[in-house]
C-alpha cells in the first residue's frame, strides 16, 4: 500500500486557522459585544495573548513529543499514567464532539435561511447530519484530501474577510473604536477576553496532527505561532471594521448576522451575501477540521489504551473506526442536546487540559527546554483566567458551571472503569526519539 502523504507547513496552518476563525466571529460575535461593547477589538488582543502564554508550552513540547494525542502525550509524559491523565483524555475527546455538534448547528443557521427554508426541527436535524456525514466521508480519504480542502476553504473565508476589512475601512467611523474604559466596560472587557480567549483553541488542532506532518519538530512550534497571529489579526480587524460601521446596539440586535449587516453600509446587498458565505465556509471548515482533529484523538487514544479496541485504525484507505463513532456521537448531540450550554461546557474542559500541559511542560522543562519562571507566571495567569470563567458562567450561565463539574465526574468515572476492569493503560509515544536512535544506529 502507497505510503500517505505528509501535510505541509501549509495546509496544518490551515488545519488550526480554519477552526479559531470560524465559531466566535460568526457564532458569539453578538454575545461578545453585548460585553465588551465597542472594546471588544481590544478584548480580542487580550485574548490572544492568553492563546500565546498556552501556545508557549505547546511549541516547545509539540515539537518534540510526536503524538496525535496530542496535549494528553504531554499530560502523560508530565504526571504520568494515572487516572487524572486518562480522565482529561476522556475530556478531551468529549470536547471535540461537543465542537463538531456546534458546528453544524451554526452552518444549519446560516445556510437554510440563504435559501428561505424554514428553520423548523427537522429541516435543522437533516442539514446537520449530512453536513456531518460529508465531512465525515471526506475525512475517509486521509490526511492529504483533508489538508487541501481546507487550505481551499480558508483562504476564500480569509479572503471574504480581508474584502470586509478593507472595504470597511472606508465607511468606518473611528469615533465608535474608543473605550469608555469605565469600571463597568473595563469588568465586560476583561470578561469577553475570557471568553474569545477559548475562540483561539482550534491551535491546539496542530498537536494532534504531528504524525502526519512533515517535519514536525520545526513545523509544530511554526504553525502554532502563524495560526495564532493570523487569527488575531483577523478577529481585531473584522470586530474593528464591525463596531465602526454599526453602532453596538445595532450589532446586538442582529446577533449571528451581525458582520453581513456591517458589510452592507459599503458593500450593499452583495456585502450582506458574501458575509454570509463567508460564516458558511468558516463553519464548514471549522467542523472539517475538528472531525479530523476528534478523529485522530480518538484512535491515539484507543492505541493508547485509553478507549475501546474498536476506535483502532483499520487499514482502509488509511481511514479509522474513530472517525465514524466521534461523528456519530456528535450527530446525538446535536439532536439531543441544547448546544450553547454544552459549548460553555467544552471551554472550562479545555481551560483545564491546558492547565495540565503547563505543569507538565513546568516538570519537563530541564529536557525539553523552556524557562521555568516564565511558564510559572503563566500558569499562575492561566489558572486566574480558569476562576474568571467559573466565575463567569456561574453567575451567568449557572447550568453549566454545574454541567462542567458533571463532565469532570463523568470523566473520572469512565477512566475508572477501563483503568480498573479493563486494566488497560497508556503507552507512551516520542516518535522523534526513535528517529534520532534510528540515525546514531545507521551512524555507527
Amino acid at each position: 500500500m502507497e505510503k500517505e502523504k505528509k501535510l505541509g507547513l501549509a495546509e496544518v496552518i490551515s488545519i488550526a486557522v480554519g477552526t479559531m476563525i470560524g465559531a466566535s466571529l460568526f457564532s458569539i460575535f453578538g454575545v461578545g459585544t453585548r460585553i465588551a461593547g465597542n472594546g471588544l477589538p481590544v478584548a480580542f488582543i487580550l485574548s490572544g495573548f492568553y492563546a500565546l502564554i498556552v501556545a508557549y508550552s505547546y511549541a516547545r513540547l509539540g515539537g518534540k513529543i510526536i503524538s496525535n494525542a496530542g496535549p494528553i502525550a504531554f499530560i502523560l509524559e508530565g504526571v504520568g499514567d494515572n487516572i487524572v491523565t486518562g480522565a482529561l483524555s476522556v475530556l478531551i475527546w468529549i470536547s471535540y464532539i461537543v465542537s463538531i455538534s456546534l458546528f453544524a448547528t451554526g452552518f444549519a443557521g446560516y445556510f437554510l435561511p440563504m435559501f428561505d427554508i424554514p428553520l423548523s426541527d427537522f429541516s435543522k436535524a437533516a442539514t446537520e447530519i449530512l453536513l456531518v456525514a460529508f465531512f465525515t466521508a471526506l475525512n475517509f480519504f486521509g490526511n492529504k484530501v483533508v489538508g487541501k480542502a481546507e487550505l481551499l476553504l480558508v483562504v476564500t473565508k480569509i479572503s471574504i474577510l480581508l474584502l470586509f476589512i478593507v472595504g470597511g475601512m472606508v465607511t468606518i467611523q473611528t469615533d465608535k473604536l474608543i473605550p469608555s474604559f469605565q469600571l463597568d466596560q473595563v469588568d465586560g472587557i476583561i470578561y469577553a477576553s475570557v471568553i474569545f480567549f477559548l475562540s483561539y483553541m482550534g491551535f491546539g488542532l496542530i498537536v494532534n496532527t504531528p504524525e502526519s506532518m512533515k517535519n514536525p519538530e520545526k513545523n509544530v512550534p511554526r504553525a502554532i505561532f502563524i495560526s495564532i497571529g493570523i487569527a488575531m489579526l483577523i478577529y481585531v480587524g473584522v470586530s474593528a471594521t464591525a463596531i465602526g460601521n454599526l453602532s453596538v446596539s445595532k450589532i446586538i440586535e442582529v446577533k449571528e448576522n451581525a458582520l453581513a449587516v456591517a458589510a452592507e453600509p459599503f458593500l450593499g446587498s452583495f456585502g450582506f451575501i458574501l458575509l454570509s458565505i463567508a460564516a458558511l465556509f468558516s463553519l464548514s471548515s471549522s467542523l472539517n477540521a475538528t472531525i479530523y482533529g476528534g478523529a485522530n484523538i480518538a484512535y491515539a487514544l484507543a492505541e493508547n489504551g485509553k478507549l475501546p479496541k474498536s476506535f483502532e485504525r483499520k487499514l482502509w484507505f488509511n481511514s479509522t473506526n474513530g472517525l465514524y463513532i466521534t461523528s456519530g456521537l456528535s450527530i446525538i448531540v446535536v439532536l439531543l442536546f441544547d448546544i450553547e450550554e454544552i459549548a460553555a461546557i467544552t471551554s472550562s474542559i479545555f481551560t483545564i487540559i491546558y492547565i495540565f500541559v503547563l505543569v507538565s511542560h513546568f516538570k519537563l522543562a530541564r529536557d525539553y527546554g523552556g524557562n521555568r519562571i516564565v511558564i510559572g507566571i503563566n500558569l499562575i495567569m492561566l489558572f486566574l483566567l480558569f476562576f474568571a470563567l467559573q466565575y463567569y458562567q456561574f453567575k451567568n450561565r449557572t447550568l453549566s458551571f454545574y454541567g462542567t463539574l458533571a463532565a469532570i465526574a463523568g470523566a473520572f468515572v469512565f477512566e475508572y472503569f477501563f483503568r480498573i476492569v479493563k486494566d488497560r493503560k497508556f503507552k507512551k509515544r516520542k516518535v522523534i526519539e526513535e528517529k534520532h536512535k534510528d540515525k546514531e544506529t545507521s551512524s555507527k
